[in-house]
């Protein structure tokens, strides 16, 4: 199917020479070890294809052969096949191995998570797109959950509205459902039935505006532009459709209707402008969606169970097959997984099963409180370990708000236990990090007003409020960016003048730092430059706070990874495969802050290494999607814990957590234990919550109770505030510990790329520059190495450059 057309953004590649002899593995050996279901779906030709695969039944194994298959024994190219998977994680191992089979021709397919697929797509096409009358350039940044609350806080301080009845969170969840519905701004007005709604669309309508002045999109915004694009320019679609012609998505029950949207502009029959374009007729790509219904737990995001329930409709030629047989649980585990599940009505019936035999039976606990059910867990973990057959890196602990994991870790301390919690508050989401990495965005993305606001003060250095406002007035006034009408300041009405001086000295620092951006250092150099220039580091050397110790040390961190990145740098997501494998690509900060920028949850938990004792996982239960342990702790199982207390009135939403019970027990390969607790302190006062209806569900003869509600005592508990001393994880490396201003400079210096010859210049000199073409030297300070002259290219404006990066030549 593929062979016989062109594949538009591969002409670089030289076409694959005729296979007089394979390379590859034989078909035989493509379907080795896999059932007759799998076996299928493999070598499926032609029809769209639904596989409905149950929780541990290969589906990565049946997607990663399937793409071998289309390799090899089809004669598709590579770059033909765009596989979308939910995290980096499962993109980057599905590559791996589909890359073990067929070879290294595999490194040019697209596998990615959507928004990734989504950032590639509009890095090289978003200048095209016009949005409310006006592009996007495609050195755009990406706002994360916190970037968009802030600017979602000054959108509601620009329309004045009252922060106690619009807050910033609930908006940002509107506009996120409007935004996932593909309704622009425009549709959201257009609708509004009340004032309420008129508001609400009044803030989207702003809060879009901001974006855009910004060069920044939102999550949401990489999909929803990404279908507007092609719905706007057709012959960019068709470019795309001509150039994917085997498209696979995995997990398709959690697809909202923006990627649905994004799936049927590429596979969907022929579209009605192609006629337009007058190109040759391109049949539909091959699609295959894999996933299950019974695992859809993203409602709450926008994710719409409709989609899968509803394949066959949408593709009335589609061909389904069932995967049942599971190969990760005991039949005791898929039994009781069996029946809650089947608890659910309107689904299609399935039954997972297994050949591993029973296994040991389900163990149950009644704890009296919390405290206690953490108890039960630390100590049967410790029970597991010292017989031998487990170590903690073996065991996770589910719970279903991130609330829940602060007793466990109370507990955990008090007793020794290593664990590790998944979610929460990450590491990229402590302030100090997202301080580092907003000096850096700004670098990159001058326009970025959200990242340019958070650190115009930070440290503290005499630019306030007033000061903000003035030359907030005077960027509106201009209709400039914010950083424009910074380089302006003195133009700004009303502005003190020692704010002039303090706003001056901020961007002649920036203006010095992006021309080694420009002169292409390294990542790790230009963020120790930084941080030490700044004076950040130094006002946490000076602060009194405790805490301040450990944001060094995480800062620390934040080196370490973007030193990583530069001994070894990779090419961020937006990145064509192609042209990396073709060499044209050189990765540098842009690509550290997309990788940082598309990090999940999910991407944080550590590879498994057999040869250490590793630690335990605490996470929710929406996290602990895709993943297995042999080892799962199921806690909190209490009606308005869990099930959640907003499903107990709501029978599609109880449903949805029944769901979220299955994808718990089946995270399970060898021993499950099910706990809660008789009271559960909640707002800091005792709650009583009876037991989870799930736990009635579930066949009496599976569960072990080791304790029931009726032995609730309190006599005899432990006393936990003794015991051993905490162990808060291994000890900082020495390194990090010595982490300072004068390290981080003398540091910087040693690793910084060999400086380039400094021209001798004069105020008057004229001089060429790579990028801003000709100018004239205005001003000189510094010497040597610290040499900065300002030059003024005209058009482009007055800029401050460090000498030994810019690539200016004399004339």
């Amino acid at each position: 199917m593929s062979s016989s057309i062109p594949l538009p953004g591969l002409e670089s590649l030289a076409p694959a020479e005729a296979r007089t002899t394979r390379s590859g593995p034989t078909s035989d050996e493509l379907l080795a070890g896999l059932n007759e279901p799998q076996r299928a779906a493999v070598v499926h030709q032609g029809a769209p294809l639904l596989v409905v695969a149950g929780a541990g039944s290969g589906k990565t194994r049946v997607l990663t052969r399937r793409i071998a298959w289309l390799i090899s024994e089809r004669g598709a190219h590579p770059g033909s096949i765009l596989a979308i998977t939910f995290t980096n994680k499962a993109a980057a191992e599905m590559k791996e191995r589909v890359e073990e089979l067929v070879g290294k021709r595999a490194r040019i397919m697209w596998v990615s998570t959507f928004h990734s697929a989504c950032v590639r797509i509009l890095r090289k096409e978003i200048t095209a797109l016009e949005v409310g009358g006006e592009g996007f350039r495609s050195n755009f940044s990406i706002y994360d959950a916190a970037d968009q609350k802030r600017l979602m806080t000054l959108v509601c301080n620009d329309l004045d509205l009252d922060p106690r009845r619009y807050q910033p969170g609930a908006m940002l969840h509107w506009v996120s459902n409007q935004k996932n519905e593909l309704r622009d701004p425009e549709d959201a007005t257009k609708d509004a039935r009340n004032h309420l709604e008129e508001t609400y669309a009044a803030v989207y309508t702003t809060y879009q505006r901001r974006l855009r002045e910004a060069n920044a999109l939102d999550f949401d915004d990489l999909i929803m532009f990404t279908v507007h694009l092609f719905q706007q320019l057709p012959e960019v679609r068709e470019t795309y459709r001509r150039r994917f012609r085997h498209v696979l998505v995995d997990e398709y029950q959690d697809t909202n209707h923006a990627q649905y949207a994004l799936i049927h502009q590429l596979c969907a029959h022929q579209m009605e402008e192609q006629a337009d374009l007058g190109t040759e007729r391109v049949e539909p790509a091959e699609l295959m969606v894999v996933g299950d219904a019974d695992q859809s737990i993203y409602a709450f995001r926008g994710a719409n169970i409709r989609n899968i329930l509803d394949f066959e409709q949408d593709f009335p030629n589609a061909t389904s097959i069932l995967l049942e047989q599971n190969y990760r649980s005991t039949q005791t585990i898929l039994n009781a997984a069996n029946a809650v599940i089947g608890h659910n009505k309107g689904r299609k019936e399935k039954r997972l099963w297994s050949d591993a035999g029973d296994g040991e039976r389900i163990v149950g606990y009644v704890a009296d409180d919390e405290h206690d059910e953490a108890r039960f867990v630390s100590e049967e973990i410790d029970k597991l370990t010292d017989e031998g057959a487990h170590r903690p890196g073996d065991v996770a602990v589910f719970y279903r708000t991130n609330a829940q994991s602060r007793v466990f870790e109370e507990v955990f301390i008090r007793l020794g236990m290593p664990y590790k919690v998944v979610g929460g508050v990450r590491f990229y989401e402590r302030r100090e990090i997202r301080d580092a990495l907003a000096y850096l965005r700004l670098l990159v993305n001058p326009a970025d007003q959200v990242s340019l606001r958070r650190i115009l003060n930070t440290p503290k250095r005499g630019i306030g409020d007033r000061a903000v406002a003035c030359v907030n007035a005077l960027a509106e006034r201009e209709r400039i960016t914010f950083w424009e009408a910074l380089r302006r300041a003195e133009d700004a009405p009303g502005l003190a003048t020692r704010s002039l001086t303090q706003i001056q000295g901020f961007v002649a620092l920036v203006e010095e730092l992006q021309s080694m951006v420009d002169g292409g250092e390294r990542p790790d150099v230009v963020l120790e430059t930084t941080l030490a220039r700044s004076g950040y580091l130094t006002s946490l050397e000076e602060s009194d706070d405790p805490q301040d110790e450990a944001r060094l040390e995480n800062l620390a961190e934040l080196v370490a990874v973007a030193r990583e990145f530069a001994d070894d740098p990779l090419a961020g997501p937006s990145a064509d495969p192609a042209d990396v494998e073709a060499g044209t690509v050189a990765p540098g900060l842009a690509d550290l802050l997309e990788r940082v920028a598309l990090v999940a949850d999910a991407d944080q938990i550590p590879d498994d290494d057999p040869d250490d004792s590793g630690v335990v996982t605490l996470m929710t239960l929406h996290t602990a999607k895709g993943l297995e342990f042999p080892v799962v702790f199921l806690t909190g199982l209490e009606d308005g814990v869990f099930p959640h207390a907003r499903a107990l009135g709501d029978q599609t939403e109880l449903e949805e957590e029944r769901r979220l019970a299955y994808v718990g027990v089946t995270r399970a390969r060898e021993r499950l234990f099910i706990s809660r607790a008789v009271v559960r302190s909640a707002w800091g006062a005792p709650s009583h919550n009876p037991g989870s209806r799930f736990l009635d569900e579930l066949p009496v003869d599976l569960v072990d109770w080791r304790r029931t509600e009726a032995a609730q005592t309190r006599w005899g508990r432990p006393d936990l505030a003794g015991g051993s001393p905490a162990r808060l994880g291994s000890p900082t490396a020495a390194g990090r510990r010595n982490f300072s201003a004068a390290a981080v400079r003398a540091d910087a210096a040693a690793r910084a790329k060999p400086a380039r010859a400094v021209p001798s210049l004069e105020p008057g000199d004229r001089v060429l520059h790579d990028s801003f073409g000709l100018g004239t030297v205005v001003a000189l300070e510094g010497v040597a190495e610290k040499a900065v002259a300002s030059i003024d290219f005209g058009s482009e404006g007055v800029k401050r450059l460090l000498l030994r990066y810019a690539p200016v030549e004399k004339l």
